[in-house]
């Protein structure tokens, strides 16, 4: 398990990653995608 946190680290730190990480912010900052976010995380929160 610490192999694949190790690999999604280094994912994270090259370029893709960070142009990953920029249109998720892209993204997440769309009042609509935030709304769809939030339903589904109490979606998920209501299972448990």
């Amino acid at each position: 398990m610490a192999s694949l946190m190790h690999r999604i680290q280094m994912f994270l730190r090259s370029p893709q990653g960070r142009q990953f990480i920029a249109r998720g912010q892209r993204e997440m900052a769309k009042p609509a995608n935030r709304q769809r976010l939030q339903r589904i995380v109490g979606r998920l929160r209501g299972r448990r």
